[in-house]
């Protein structure tokens, strides 16, 4: 069997972000205001902060007006669902993100039931799922919508084909599942206590891995020639265990030695190189996907707030 094709996740999403970047610049020569992305950041999470930095950076490259609001890790739930009230009724502010997790003591569906659905670009408000689940117009999650995007672009035929998706989450594998159903593939939901997990794995032509599980997918769990879209973001720290993932590349081996970490998926590397037909890498698969569809959704957001046109010649 030859070597799988490498589907580059961060290649589309430099598309995707020039694509946004064009189509912002064409609302302003509309004689509009650039869409506004308000982010809010509760509490002093490490990764959350990152995460926020990186969007609003990113907001700024394609001309989005990005403003930050970090609030204190004993925010109640009051005072942030009183954010979110003026947020919604700010004119000038297009999208809202609610940077997750939450701290315990605030609600988390509470907090997105308060946003307002055409606010909503993270896709997450229960007004944007059921318009997902009824076939209707809506904010879809950005994750699942950028395996979307990289199927399409990628030529891989989603019509008929039969998708199993490994995960149930809010975030990933339901939007995933609505999504691929959408598209006329067969699809299976399959979790933590679905009964002969790898031979049900072994069925798709389509396989998204979303356990958070490092390298859980092995060769087993992989249809030869199948496309398979790895949604995990693991740290590595141990150098056996990182020779274990990665034995035909001693560079992350290497990684681990001098740096202290390295990154793997959900899907095992070896795994997918010996029966894959096409797969994202981790780094630089799926991830990139994310920050560019949120950008694409705010600007989305912008337009239909404004009532603008969206020119032929832009994508988003």
């Amino acid at each position: 069997m030859s070597a799988p094709r490498r589907l580059d996740g961060k290649v589309l999403a430099d598309v995707l972000r020039a694509e946004t970047a064009a189509g912002v610049a064409a609302l302003q020569a509309q004689g509009h205001a650039p869409p506004c992305l308000a982010a809010v950041l509760v509490g002093d999470n490490a990764a959350s902060q990152v995460y926020v930095r990186n969007k609003v950076r990113a907001c700024r490259e394609v001309g989005i007006i990005p403003v930050e609001h970090r609030l204190p890790a004993n925010t109640s739930q009051a005072e942030l669902l009183s954010l979110v009230r003026l947020l919604d009724a700010d004119p000038s502010v297009d999208g809202i993100l609610v940077q997750m997790p939450l701290p315990p003591a605030i609600d988390r569906r509470a907090v997105l039931e308060g946003i307002d659905p055409a606010k909503d670009v993270d896709g997450f408000s229960p007004v944007n799922v059921g318009r997902l689940w009824s076939g209707e117009k809506g904010f879809v999650p950005c994750t699942p919508l950028g395996v979307m995007e990289l199927l399409d672009r990628s030529g891989i035929p989603v019509e008929g084909a039969e998708a199993v998706i490994l995960g149930r989450s809010e975030i990933v594998g339901k939007p995933m599942a609505a999504l691929l159903l959408r598209r006329h593939a067969t699809v299976t939901v399959a979790h933590s206590r679905t009964r002969d997990l790898a031979q049900v794995s072994a069925r798709a032509d389509i396989l998204v891995a979303a356990v958070g599980k490092p390298a859980f997918v092995t060769a087993e769990f992989i249809k030869p020639g199948a496309t398979v879209i790895d949604v995990g973001i693991n740290t590595v720290t141990n150098e056996a265990q990182a020779r274990a993932f990665f034995p035909h590349d001693p560079a992350r081996v290497e990684t681990v030695r001098t740096k202290g970490s390295t990154l793997v998926g959900d899907v095992h590397p070896a795994g997918v190189l010996e029966r894959a037909g096409a797969y994202t890498p981790v780094p630089g698969g799926v991830g990139p996907l994310t920050v560019a569809l949120l950008l694409r959704n705010t600007l989305a957001a912008a337009r239909a707030r404004r009532g603008a046109h969206r020119p032929a010649e832009t994508r988003p």
